[in-house]
């Protein structure tokens, strides 16, 4: 332990550090884990819970449950085709996934835009099969034929550095990965990507290209879901995080505190911010734990750049150890972001969070979340835990017991914060 001071949100005071994963599981069977998306995208099944009780429905009918003239933030990420794959000299198969960029821009946006060459952090399936010799692979954009290079330029940590470079070189990265990747599929769905995952593992908002994984809980929107929504008056916001391959990594360490989060990018506008700031207390609900994360994330960003913080990233303890007063208003964290965008000339922010939310964490901003059904021991099951308390267990068990779909192409749910003085 360190000896920064701790905030006390649990009882007995237990820092999320000390939590044990193994309390934070449960029996998956493989049958309950969607394989294919249902037919229509808003039919899947819902579960609602508010007030430790439980009620299920259609994800069609969300509307009904959700009060009129409350936000809605969605994260418009957008799924890139980050699995590509080559021949070796001898035939044998190699992945390449993509995972972050690293030259020449770090930013996604544009690294997406980049032309003739660049470096990215990938994993890379079969390595042992590619030694020295460069890998391409021809592809088609417009009625035109191009190559595609990739070289190994060695190991960084348990990833690789990958040299991409391309001819024409007037095609953006962007074009090159949609004309010659596919669909990344999670690891957990165990068939290959077919024609139709390019519309259905897409939200219909799609808009800034950079995620590996889909955020999931908006794969259920539908246009029918959007016009009721409009017409209570709930009004949509975005944000954009890309969604890293970190998603799907399991809790390895028996305690939270030797898990290591993965880094993600966000990117929120002006207009966002000005807009959470008129909200005037009336609900706010995050489309998917990857919004969660952002305006959770946006709170301590603006929290830190109030204390005199320069860098625009949040760690992954930042909520919990902290000399600061703990009670900073929201308000005034989405006003020093502002400010600070002001005074950069900024329309946009782009920064990076490793924020962990687990069980003791105090939400500042989310009052409701729609989303999907998780990984046992995984870090998204931690955030439930943290959203509704120990009813996360009863949630998962009606869920199992009433035939609901899990992960990625399964059912939704919409959660209700429980009270931590409850």
């Amino acid at each position: 332990m360190s000896n920064h001071h701790y905030l006390c949100y649990l009882p007995g005071c237990m820092h999320p550090k000390e939590l044990s994963i193994a309390g934070f599981s449960y029996h998956l069977p493989h049958e309950r884990i969607a394989q294919q998306p249902l037919p229509q995208r808003d039919q899947s099944k819902l579960l609602v819970y508010k007030n430790e009780s439980i009620e299920e429905t259609v994800f069609s009918a969300i509307t009904g449950h959700l009060p009129a003239n409350s936000t809605i933030v969605f994260n418009d990420t957008k799924v890139i085709h980050a699995r590509i794959l080559f021949k070796n000299e001898n035939g044998a198969s190699i992945e390449v996934f993509l995972l972050e960029p690293i030259e020449p821009f770090h930013d996604m946006q544009l690294a997406m835009f980049q032309h003739a060459s660049c470096v990215w952090k990938c994993l890379v399936g079969n390595a042992k099969k590619w030694r020295a010799q460069t890998l391409s692979k021809k592809f088609i954009i417009d009625k035109q034929q191009g190559i595609l290079e990739v070289h190994n330029s060695g190991k960084a940590g348990d990833d690789f550095l990958i040299h991409f470079s391309w001819s024409p070189q007037e095609f953006s990265f962007a074009s090159i990965l949609e004309a010659a990747g596919y669909v990344p599929l999670p690891p957990y769905i165990k068939r290959d990507a077919a024609v139709d995952d390019e519309r259905r593992y897409q939200t219909m908002y799609a808009y800034q290209d950079g995620s590996v994984a889909a955020p999931t809980a908006g794969l259920h929107f539908s246009e029918n879901v959007f016009e009721s929504l409009k017409a209570k008056h709930i009004r949509p916001l975005f944000v954009t995080l890309h969604v890293g391959a970190g998603t799907f990594k399991p809790v390895k360490s028996a305690l939270m505190e030797d898990h290591q989060m993965h880094a993600e990018q966000f990117v929120v506008r002006k207009e966002t911010i000005q807009q959470l700031l008129l909200t005037k207390g009336q609900p706010v609900i995050a489309a998917g734990t990857t919004s969660c994360r952002t305006l959770e994330s946006l709170y301590w960003l603006g929290k830190n750049l109030a204390a005199g913080e320069t860098e625009l990233r949040v760690a992954q303890w930042d909520p919990y150890e902290t000399v600061q007063d703990a009670t900073f208003p929201v308000q005034y964290a989405l006003q020093a972001t502002l400010d600070y965008m002001q005074r950069k000339k900024l329309n946009q922010l782009t920064a990076e969070t490793k924020l962990i939310i687990a069980p003791g964490y105090d939400f500042k901003i989310v009052d409701g979340l729609i989303t999907n059904f998780h990984l046992p021991n995984s870090t998204l099951l931690l955030l439930i835990a943290a959203f509704i308390g120990n009813d996360w267990q009863k949630v998962y068990h009606y869920a199992l017991e009433h035939e609901f779909r899990f992960l990625s192409y399964g059912d939704a749910s919409l959660l209700w914060k429980k009270n931590l003085a409850d």
